[in-house]
């Protein structure tokens, strides 16, 4: 299948069927494939903003189907800058094949042809794409309507592909050394076609989530419990530091991408398969990445707001208050516990640690320290922790909204 009908198929799925991108098998492989999965990002990263340009063009709203021919189309032409005739030609003939589109060819090859001549400065003045109104109220007392805004701009930029290097030293070229240590890319390349993939050399991985690994500080020698482990780039970066590292998760599966991705970079880590909460055992420190709403990383997966309406974050922070509990009583007296979330909510993340300090005696956060890390002052947040929003480095590309803290026991 060619790329267009395939990210048809993939729209439909999370804006009809409200499935994450990612679980959704489309019949394309290889470029074809790969290309579908760009011009659906690229449709649901700017959806306000073309359904205001097609919208003058409509008496009514269309139906579903239809109204994703003509957003896929109006991305493709304002976006992408493709040519008008091959997009407006090949968009009709998709119509025309399929049984609940086919009497819209018609509707569907006019509004095309008009957004072609006169879509690009509607588009242009349109605002980037609105955050969800559960995530919007929120922040909007934390960080205002600025903040808002500049979380709204970043998530509307296609991010950068950024790489944790396996050892000091190693480079890629046209990449940027982040001050964080993080190689970031922004022409998007195939990863498996970069030099020093098939050796090992590296892994993709934000350049927000290679920090917390960096909070426990020297692991060298250290027992390393971590927790919810999967897909496995902070378990690649503890082996790379020399710790003795034991890979938690609940999913087999994914932790079998784990040890993929550790035979790749030639680094070793004893993977269990198991429920967190059966666990037992002592280590010097442990990494807690825990399941959470991810709102962080809309900027990566903008399907998110389309699937999710914020009732999963009650239960997740259970489960994170959960984890938080157990994971303590699987530390050595005097060892480091790392926290963190992917995700935007303070709920996920600063009040997390300020309630689990009160539930612990003896439980204390050490505090963080941004700059020393590579980074800038104000990452740091008021209880010792460290909180990063999407807007932080825009210049440079930006980055996924995290949260981490570490603690310590007495």
């Amino acid at each position: 299948m060619k790329a267009r009908p395939a990210a048809l198929i993939l729209l439909n799925a999370v804006l009809r069927e409200r499935q994450i991108l990612g679980q959704v098998d489309v019949p394309a492989t290889g470029a074809e494939a790969a290309r579908a999965n760009r011009l659906a990002l690229s449709v649901l990263r700017n959806l306000d903003a073309v359904d205001a340009v097609i919208k003058p063009y409509t008496t009514r709203k269309p139906q579903i189907g239809v109204h994703n021919l003509l957003r896929l189309g109006a991305v493709e032409l304002l976006v992408n800058g493709e040519d008008a005739h091959g997009v407006v030609s090949d968009i009709v003939g998709i119509a025309k094949t399929q049984p609940h589109t086919r009497k819209a060819s018609g509707m569907v090859n006019a509004i095309l042809r008009k957004i072609a001549v006169e879509g690009a400065e509607a588009f242009a003045k349109a605002p980037p794409q609105r955050l969800p109104p559960w995530i919007d109220k929120a922040l909007r007392k934390r960080i205002g309507a600025d903040g808002i805004r500049a979380i709204e701009q970043a998530q509307a930029q296609v991010p950068p592909m950024d790489l944790t290097p396996r050892d000091d030293g190693f480079m890629l070229e046209n990449a940027e050394v982040l001050p964080t240590g993080s190689l970031r890319l922004n022409n998007h390349p195939q990863v498996s076609a970069l030099p020093g993939y098939s050796d090992g050399a590296f892994w993709v991985q934000d350049a927000a989530a290679a920090l917390p690994v960096k909070l426990l500080g020297d692991v060298r020698g250290k027992s390393v419990l971590d927790l919810c482990a999967a897909p496995g780039g902070k378990t690649m970066q503890l082996a790379a530091a020399g710790a003795e590292v034991t890979a938690l998760d609940i999913s087999g599966p994914r932790l079998r991408r784990v040890e993929e991705n550790l035979a790749r970079t030639g680094l070793s880590a004893t993977l269990v398969t198991e429920d967190a909460f059966q666990h037992s055992g002592s280590y010097d420190a442990i990494l807690l990445d825990a399941p959470c709403s991810a709102t962080g990383t809309i900027r990566r997966h903008p399907d998110l707001p389309f699937v999710k309406d914020g009732r999963e974050v009650e239960p997740l922070t259970r489960l994170q208050m959960q984890l938080i509990d157990h994971a303590l009583t699987l530390l050595k007296p005097g060892g480091t516990l790392v926290y963190c979330t992917c995700s935007l909510l303070p709920v996920e993340g600063e009040f997390q640690i300020k309630a689990a300090l009160k539930r612990h005696d003896g439980l204390s956060i050490i505090p963080a320290d941004p700059v020393a890390l590579g980074g800038d002052a104000e990452w740091a947040s008021a209880e010792g922790g460290l909180r990063l929003w999407p807007f932080y480095w825009a210049e440079r590309g930006g980055m996924d909204g995290f949260y981490m803290a570490a603690l310590t026991r007495s």
